[in-house]
């Protein structure tokens, strides 16, 4: 597809029912109560303003979060939301996969601000898995070589570094030199 030809998933947002949506399993993002109140306020003055953004899955006949986890969770523990949206999410649709969707999650979370370290750690660790380098990593959840590798230290795998190249910073010095230079 072109550039020129290009439509971005915002101008097919599609009205989806609640019980057809279902959180991702990697989100980083948590939300604070107060934060919560006031995203649940902000909801109950103004209606949905933004929608979620989905991958749907033909299989299933659902739709995985890929952005939008506490707007979707606004609904889900709000019944007066709920009830007013007739059930109802206003989504629009993206069609990627799982790697790429995670990395979209982190890039909307990011261009917001909050991250949970651990969670955010577990996807590193689940792109690893998935077979992403550091440079696909870097490249596409905006991060540079030092984030990632403190992230991949915080879940204390092995695997995670075995294509990063470690130099001698320091050399063990033995008791008897030790008092030679004192």
């Amino acid at each position: 597809m072109t550039e020129h030809n290009y439509k971005s998933p915002v101008y097919g947002v599609i009205a989806v029912p609640f019980e057809k949506i279902i959180p991702n399993t990697y989100n980083p993002n948590n939300m604070a109560p107060p934060e919560m109140k006031l995203l649940y306020d902000s909801i109950k003055e103004d209606g949905y303003t933004m929608p979620i953004v989905c991958y749907y899955s033909k299989q299933k006949d659902l739709y995985a979060i890929v952005d939008g986890f506490h707007r979707w969770r606004v609904m889900k523990e709000y019944p007066d939301i709920y009830e007013r949206e007739h059930g109802m999410m206003p989504v629009s649709v993206i069609d990627k996969p799982f790697a790429n969707r995670m990395a979209s999650t982190v890039r909307h979370n990011r261009a917001r601000g909050s991250h949970d370290v651990d969670l955010m750690s577990n996807i590193i660790k689940e792109l690893h898995e998935l077979g992403r380098s550091d440079a696909w990593i870097s490249k596409h959840l905006g991060m540079d070589k030092d984030e990632i590798l403190r992230l991949k230290q915080i879940t204390g795998l092995a695997s995670l570094f075995k294509d990063v190249k470690f130099g001698q910073a320091w050399k063990p010095v033995e008791d008897d030199q030790e008092e030679e230079t004192t």
